[in-house]
């Protein structure tokens, strides 16, 4: 049996260390000495190695606690401490750009972007973009197809982000969080017979259909744009003809929106991937559609 102090010598950590490792019931005793002290045997000194070696990747004693209690769940701890660790390291990173951003810029514009940065934070997240979609989509949608228009449509924020990507989101986010607080306009009155989960699932479909013609920088195909104005006439209980599409494109022209074309916008500036965003690849079908139809109008 050693003592505490010859344990702690033995494995080159104080008394101190070793002391509270055996209070947080880490590092049982094996007996106690007839004064009461605490002693321990052999096997005392492999399990204060492992401990040691736990703390040194920063793990809790919480958690250190579970893998001496069930060895198995060390893969999990871990995978868990490498998200947290991954975490914190995006949040370095954002931190680092934000500082370069405000470095870096002149300084009537540091005052507007500070207020920018500080609305987000170095652990931005998408909440104001995902509550802006809701407030855009239709109700009564069902939840899946939400769901999927919200994975396509709300930007993730880069793990490792440049100034000008940090500048785009931060942008973003006031863009969603104005749209939020101020809009007061009156939700659009639905035609009789508007299916709208008809129009967003055809939608869906035709940007799937023409996104392989754009990353191309082909004209889209006949079955992409077929696909885009069915999703207009289905959803409405109408036909696709030639005066229907005349009426479409007449309609879609009037209705650009100028807080979805900024939307658009800096969505492409914070992914900056090569996938089109929804917008471009709604554009780009209109303009098929008014180029199909020729200055006259005529399919």
């Amino acid at each position: 049996m050693w003592s505490i102090g010859e344990l702690a010598e033995r494995a080159g950590a104080t008394v101190k260390t070793v002391r509270y490792y055996s209070d947080q019931g880490l590092l049982p005793e094996a007996a106690r000495s007839s004064g009461g002290h605490r002693r321990y045997g052999p096997e005392a000194l492999d399990r204060l190695g492992l401990i040691r070696s736990l703390r040194t990747l920063d793990l809790p004693v919480a958690e250190v606690t579970r893998v001496l209690e069930r060895e198995e769940v060390l893969e999990d701890v871990i995978a868990g401490q490498l998200r947290e660790l991954g975490s914190q390291l995006t949040a370095l990173r954002w931190r680092e750009a934000a500082l370069q951003l405000l470095r870096d810029c002149a300084g009537e514009e540091r005052a507007d972007r500070l207020r920018l940065i500080g609305a987000i934070g170095t652990s931005p997240n998408t909440e104001v973009l995902a509550r802006f979609w809701r407030r855009l989509l239709p109700l009564r949608l069902p939840a899946g197809l939400v769901s999927s228009i919200l994975d396509e449509a709300v930007p993730q924020p880069p793990a490792d982000p440049t100034p000008d990507q940090v500048l785009a989101f931060a942008r973003l986010h006031a863009l969603a969080d104005e749209f939020c607080r101020n809009d007061c306009r009156p939700a659009p009155l639905a035609e009789e017979g508007y299916r709208p989960a008809v129009f967003y699932q055809g939608l869906g479909e035709a940007y799937a259909l023409a996104r392989t013609d754009l990353l191309a920088f082909r004209p889209p195909g006949d079955e992409a744009l077929d696909c885009f104005v069915a999703a207009h006439a289905d959803s409405r209980g109408l036909r696709d003809t030639p005066a229907f599409r005349r009426e479409l494109s007449a309609g879609l022209a009037q209705g650009a929106d100028p807080v979805m074309v900024r939307y658009w916008k800096l969505t492409a500036e914070v992914s900056r991937a090569p996938e089109p965003t929804m917008g471009a690849t709604h554009h780009w079908l209109q303009t098929a559609l008014d180029q199909r139809l020729g200055p006259t109008g005529d399919a």
